[in-house]
């Protein structure tokens, strides 16, 4: 019988995750509250699929039986059967700790509770837990289905066999996996947003355009995409979040966060999901 991996949240990286673990052969279940975001999760793994499918990556006769290993549920209780559940909701630490402490209450004694946060603490997730040597990070990237890297965060508490069993199936499911201690925005965040934020004071200085600042990272750093079209990739908000999250928990005025990325995110421009960003679209 197939492993049993249960994942919390449908939006772009639950459903992405949800996406590479049933193509992997694992029984899926994807959770989340709203019914809609349950119906956009399945609609955006099948054009996915069919994505892969034009890339000559996938062939066309196993997408439906990788649709088929995706069950969906409402309620947090579909996670009683999982080895591994893994928590995609809003970067929101409140939301965060009272899913965990759900989860701690319904998953199995041995199930392994894995937060796909992008910057919040994975001891004090931890702490909210009576589990907390099963509490580790699985920091999947975004679009999870094409990005390689998972950042595999330990807690203070996290055991060797948790972390050993996490960068397995990570390897698992074609990913590659880093481990990292958990420290304000791991490695990723931590070196990404400082960057982002520093293009973002080139644009409210006048230093450059967005048009420009983005070419100068794409030809002369090689970068695929340019720090600003990125920011409105991952929300504005997000971006906020975590570059608050950096200040707070080290204290270092480098992390500040651009003042014009305070003003975008108060009026509601929080980049592609709202069609106005430091582009529009």
């Amino acid at each position: 019988m197939a492993e049993r991996v249960a994942v919390i949240g449908a939006g772009q990286m639950g459903n992405g995750i949800a996406h590479v673990f049933a193509q992997s052969g694992f029984d899926v279940t994807m959770v989340d509250v709203s019914a809609p975001a349950l119906d956009r999760g399945m609609g955006t793994i099948a054009s996915n699929l069919d994505r892969q499918i034009k890339k000559g990556t996938l062939q066309a006769s196993d997408k439906d039986a990788i649709v088929a290993r995706i069950a969906t549920s409402q309620s947090f209780d579909a996670a009683a059967g999982a080895s591994l559940v893994v928590e995609a909701a809003t970067e929101n630490r409140d939301l965060k700790f009272e899913i965990f402490s759900h989860l701690d209450a319904v998953a199995g004694a041995g199930a392994i509770l894995a937060t796909n946060t992008s910057s919040i603490s994975i001891t004090e997730i931890a702490a909210r837990t009576k589990r907390p040597a099963r509490v580790i990070g699985m920091h999947f990237m975004n679009p999870v289905p094409v990005m390689q890297l998972v950042e595999v965060i330990r807690g203070l508490a996290t055991s060797d066999e948790t972390t050993a069993r996490v960068l397995a199936l990570s390897k698992a499911v074609g990913k590659t996996p880093v481990e990292v201690q958990d420290y304000p925005g791991f490695v990723a965040n931590r070196i990404l947003m400082p960057m982002i934020n520093e293009a973002i004071y080139c644009l409210m200085e006048g230093v450059g355009s967005a048009e420009s600042i983005d070419t100068v990272m794409k030809l002369g750093m090689n970068h695929p995409m340019g720090p600003l079209a990125l920011a409105d990739l991952i929300g504005l908000d997000t971006c906020l979040a975590i570059l608050e999250v950096l200040h707070d928990g080290l204290g270092d005025p480098k992390y500040r966060p651009c003042p014009l990325l305070r003003k975008y995110v108060a009026a509601g421009w929080l980049g592609r999901k709202t069609k106005r960003g430091f582009y529009a679209y």
